[in-house]
């Protein structure tokens, strides 16, 4: 089985009501427990970002709007699409972008 990582943009934000956090969360544990022993690292929202450039400058931010990430097995990049698909961040208008994990 090949490593996926799953990068997730955009959606409806972190929401600031408890009852609204618990019901995210536990969208997210559900989603999470049907994928059973496919998640090999479940991740984390991310935070502050810097972009380094080769000539080693350093500019705040990224063109690339991560919202946090995960990590799973599959057996196929359409078998990681087709669990991307069940993701909670779809339901806020945001996006799952599906990465192939190169082992080297």
């Amino acid at each position: 089985m090949a490593k996926y990582v799953f990068t997730y943009h955009g959606g409806a934000g972190m929401a600031e009501d408890p009852e609204e956090i618990a019901r995210v969360m536990e969208a997210w544990g559900a989603w999470f427990a049907t994928m059973g022993d496919a998640v090999v690292d479940g991740g984390n929202p991310v935070g502050a970002t810097k972009t380094v450039a080769a000539d080693g400058s350093v500019t705040d931010g990224s063109g690339a709007e991560v919202g946090g990430y995960s990590i799973i097995s599959a057996d196929s990049i359409h078998d990681a699409v087709a669990h991307a698909k069940g993701c909670p961040v779809l339901e806020g208008g945001g996006r799952v972008e599906v990465h192939e994990a190169i082992d080297m």
